[in-house]
């Protein structure tokens, strides 16, 4: 595996990088990353590890200019699942469906250039925004959605079964708890004839 390209990061927030030993923009680091290099961002001081932070930035950048790719609600979304049992779960799913996309883009790119050569780099983006791919997209991430809600039922699910024998595993809103199923006592036993037969009552003469 090749060497990352290192960049060192500088108390005054100047980037340096130490393959062409030339200080380099934010703008640079994001032909970089247009560009497929692997690159690592590093403090100059401490040596942490500062390419998440550089990534994140750059993507800041882009949010607040142009045309965002974020929307409201997408970004609280993805906010309310930091510090929830599912945040990794929600990031293994993101990365997943953005890496799925991405391959098809790439696919999609590499074919129609050997059937069509010069095809234009933005084809792909023209191709999706037509009918009836947005369609398509959007059935491919509902089930991607679907599939995540029913793994969380199943999981709850088996959690309930494994402690059923508890008290407290009733799932709310099922109802009340079943109770346990009552053994009907056996039959007394009918008395025993006395010897001569039953008395009987005495009448009172008058």
């Amino acid at each position: 595996m090749a060497t990352p390209r290192i960049i060192k990061k500088y108390p005054n927030r100047r980037l340096y990088d130490t393959e062409t030993s030339t200080y380099i923009t934010l703008a640079e680091v994001k032909d970089l990353v247009l560009g497929y290099k692997d690159f690592q961002v590093l403090d100059a001081k401490s040596g942490e590890d500062l390419t998440r932070a550089i990534l994140l930035q750059i993507i800041l950048e882009e949010e607040s200019g142009g045309v965002p790719m974020f929307s409201t609600d997408m970004l609280s979304n993805i906010i309310r699942y930091y510090g929830h049992s599912m945040q990794g779960l929600m990031g293994s799913y993101l990365e997943r469906s953005i890496h799925a996309f991405h391959e098809a883009q790439k696919r999609f790119q590499e074919q129609a250039q050997v059937l069509i050569p010069k095809v234009p780099p933005d084809a792909f983006s023209n191709l999706i925004s037509g009918q009836p791919i947005p369609q398509v997209m959007g059935g491919y991430l509902e089930k991607g959605a679907k599939a995540v809600i029913d793994m969380q039922d199943e999981l709850r699910s088996q959690a309930f079964k494994l402690f059923s024998g508890f008290p407290y595993a009733q799932p709310p809103g099922d109802g009340p708890a079943e109770e346990p199923p009552v053994t009907p006592a056996p039959p007394k036993a009918a008395p025993k004839p006395t010897r001569g037969g039953a008395r009987k009552p005495r009448t009172t003469r008058k």
